[in-house]
């Protein structure tokens, strides 16, 4: 056959409405992909996406996202608690156009400071703080993931240490975080910290049993205590299961976030497949970190001192099937650093990561 006939007769077969098949030869031994159930079971591919990233959700789509995890305080914050239901409805039908599911908020939907210091307020703030739940509930969204970080959130010395290749990694040092000295809210201790979680579960646990909304508890990150003058408590497996106890219900679990988890010193295999056990797992964040609680370098997800397909298979084994979203990933050549851990170069490589390692064990995923 002529070079012109060739193309001539691919151009017919693409015109025709495709490519042409195989051939039964051709297929005979080489292993072929099964085609996708939409309606299968199995770990749920997430990104944190806040609500100004249109390329970001664009690029996430074409790497086969297909939940999205969303940061909403900033709308809620915007708009009386009576709008909650349509602020959330017009973000769920935004990223329906992009091919994702709504599956779950990621840090508090309202302003929760005053909640989690004790401050004058916190009422008000936990009355809104309720209402976001039922509109959660309302819209369809089955997971709250939140955190009890008080005054500072998650928290780095250096967020510019070079890696691999050049590529960006942020770190912590607890002797430098000393000397950065106090924050404005000066020395708080754990007790108070303790006692405010306590005031906030017993008044919050219950709605979100009633909606069916999935409230999952964050570490803290660094899982060191005090930070800053700060006190902090979810800094062991132990606490952990005395705030389980401290309001049991079905809806009271965790994001298991391993890369803190294995600062603590615990045996993260062990420990996921304890709270699998219990169904207690709501939310993974999938990273690790070389180095200790006191000092450590966040890594890239293919070279982690865990072997995290494994971990992988470990979440498969004890039934794991909700959202799981790779966390703090590098920023690479040419990306902006302004927002450290989620510039999306890392997380194309970390998603392929996942995919692969879930493909090679027969994981599945959705």
């Amino acid at each position: 056959m002529s070079r012109r006939n060739c193309i001539q007769g691919t151009i017919a077969a693409l015109a025709a409405g495709g490519v042409p098949a195989a051939s039964a030869a051709d297929r005979s031994h080489t292993p072929m992909r099964k085609p996708l159930d939409p309606h299968r079971r199995g770990i749920q591919l997430a990104e944190l996406f806040t609500l100004e990233e249109d390329h970001k959700i664009r690029l996430a789509s074409q790497i086969g996202i297909t939940h999205a995890i969303v940061g909403v305080s900033p709308a809620l914050s915007r708009v009386p608690s009576g709008r909650y239901v349509e602020t959330l409805q017009k973000i769920k039908e935004d990223f329906q156009a992009a091919s994702m599911i709504f599956a779950g908020v990621e840090s508090h939907p309202v302003p929760a400071e005053k909640i989690k210091l004790g401050l004058p307020g916190r009422d008000e703030e936990i009355e809104n703080y309720m209402a976001a739940i039922r509109a959660l509930a309302q819209v369809g969204v089955p997971m709250l993931c939140y955190n009890w970080m008080a005054g500072l959130g998650w928290y780095r010395t250096r967020t510019d240490v070079p890696s691999r290749g050049g590529a960006l990694i942020s770190e912590f040092d607890n002797e430098a975080a000393k000397r950065q000295g106090l924050t404005e809210w000066g020395e708080v201790g754990t007790e108070k910290i303790w006692a405010n979680l306590e005031y906030f579960l017993k008044a919050v646990i219950p709605v979100a049993e009633k909606a069916g909304v999935k409230m999952a508890l964050h570490p803290d990150d660094p899982p060191i205590s005090p930070l800053r003058g700060i006190g902090r408590i979810l800094t062991s497996a132990a606490n952990f299961r005395r705030i389980l106890n401290m309001v049991p219900s079905p809806v009271n679990g965790i994001t298991f976030c391993q890369a803190n988890f294995r600062l603590m010193g615990e045996d993260i295999a062990e420990l996921a497949r304890e709270w699998c056990a219990q169904k207690k797992i709501f939310f993974v964040h999938y990273r690790d970190v070389e180095g200790t609680r006191e000092h450590f370098r966040e890594t890239f997800h293919d070279n982690s001192p865990v072997d995290l397909a494994q971990m992988l298979r470990i979440y498969h084994e004890c039934g794991f099937e909700g959202p799981m979203r790779p966390d703090h990933a590098p920023t690479l050549d040419g990306e902006s650093n302004d927002r450290p851990g989620y510039a999306m170069g890392g997380k194309v490589l970390a998603i392929g990561y996942m995919k692969g390692a879930m493909d090679a064990l027969g994981i599945p995923y959705a």
